[in-house]
């Protein structure tokens, strides 16, 4: 059965964010992914000023399926860092703003361990009662993963595992839905589209960039990545232009 296409009528940009938290030294490996609170905090009130809603996937799904119109932006954080809940819950409440942290089900109170070997800093994540804060603040969990593996290098029974049953894991846990998933890396296959859409997930962002267009397949939605050097003029070309549109591989 062929995925469900967007039918938007607009382009609509999904942000991917990570961290919201200092970023470490120079020379620390991807430094860039790390948002600074003072730059997260300025960047919402940004969109806010210019009449933008930040929006969770959840409350974005009636924009993408054409259902209604206005200037709204997805904001997703990918990975489920403490420091989201302690860093950008507060702001995107001040806003009136939601968002979808992606977490990773046995992760969950540990730290960002698929990272060690690429020498990036280990952070908390957050648990079980950390997300049930986060969605009790107006807030939305995603799916990313039982244990933020790379797609394309594992076999087919252990990526069936890692995208259903981190769903399944997910809803124990927080007793809500889990709706959203986010592919790893952006790694993935057509076999990984098929295993998301089995799971019941009603969309998947990936890393391709690019603001989410009209026909848009909703489970390879594209992101627009905001990182530690997107400066407000340049958060405005990445969400009001083609600039990000004209870099989609």
């Amino acid at each position: 059965m062929p995925s469900l296409r967007t039918t938007n009528r607009s382009p609509i940009p999904i942000l991917m964010y990570h961290q919201i938290e200092a970023a470490p030294p120079k020379g620390a490996a991807f430094r860039s992914l790390y948002v600074s609170p003072r730059d997260f905090a300025r960047q919402m009130a940004f969109l806010s000023l210019l009449g933008y809603r930040g929006l969770s996937m959840s409350a974005l799904m009636p924009y993408l399926k054409g259902e209604r119109t206005g200037k709204v932006v997805g904001i997703t954080l990918d990975d489920g860092y403490l420091n989201n809940l302690t860093n950008a819950l507060p702001v995107l409440s001040r806003h009136g703003f939601s968002s979808t942290c992606y977490a990773v089900s046995q992760q969950l109170g540990k730290t960002n361990e698929w990272d060690f070997e690429a020498g990036i800093a280990q952070t908390p994540l957050m648990n079980g009662a950390h997300l049930r804060q986060w969605l009790a603040g107006g807030q939305e969990v995603g799916a990313h993963t039982r244990h933020h593996v790379r797609l394309t290098q594992a076999d087919v029974p252990t990526c069936m595992e890692e995208i259903s049953l981190c769903k399944s894991e997910l809803e124990g846990m927080t007793d809500s839905p889990v709706r959203h998933f986010c592919y790893p890396y952006g790694d993935y296959t057509a076999d990984h589209v098929a295993m998301a859409r089995a799971a019941g997930f009603e969309s998947v962002t990936t890393t391709q960039r690019g603001r989410c267009q009209a026909r848009e397949d909703m489970l390879q939605l594209p992101r627009v990545p905001v990182v530690g050097s997107t400066i407000l003029p340049l958060l405005w070309l990445k969400v009001a232009t083609r600039y990000e549109d004209r870099r989609r591989a």
